[in-house]
């Protein structure tokens, strides 16, 4: 029988360990570029690189910070494909798939829903 007074065993899964790039505008938000390296910190090209986006968004409540994938192959593709990615994300009071035409909920933050 566990200890139920003992917090869970936190451990990173060595196989899948990312170093990251962060790229901001200093105004809407944050990119982040995951890229995959080994459990020596060595490049692993067998991995895809992974794109994170963040912002803040003004809600009743207080700021919410909304995280999401904008789905980019290269740099460049990133901030092109933000607008959409952030529409889309996931936010509270909103059931179901984004409004038509929008792929993402980032009303309040400088990215039109």
């Amino acid at each position: 029988m566990t200890d139920s007074n003992q917090p869970p065993e936190i451990r990173l899964d060595s196989g899948h360990l990312y170093r990251e790039e962060t790229y901001t505008d200093r105004r809407i938000g944050t990119l982040r570029k995951l890229l995959p390296v080994h459990a020596d910190g060595s490049d692993d090209p067998g991995r895809p690189a992974v794109w994170e986006g963040s912002t803040s968004l003004l809600t009743p409540a207080g700021t919410l910070p909304p995280g999401f994938e904008p789905a980019a192959e290269t740099f460049s593709d990133a901030p092109e494909r933000y607008p959409g990615a952030a529409r889309a994300a996931p936010r509270p009071g909103r059931t179901g798939p984004a409004p038509a035409g929008a792929r993402g909920a980032c009303a309040g933050a400088g990215v039109a829903a």
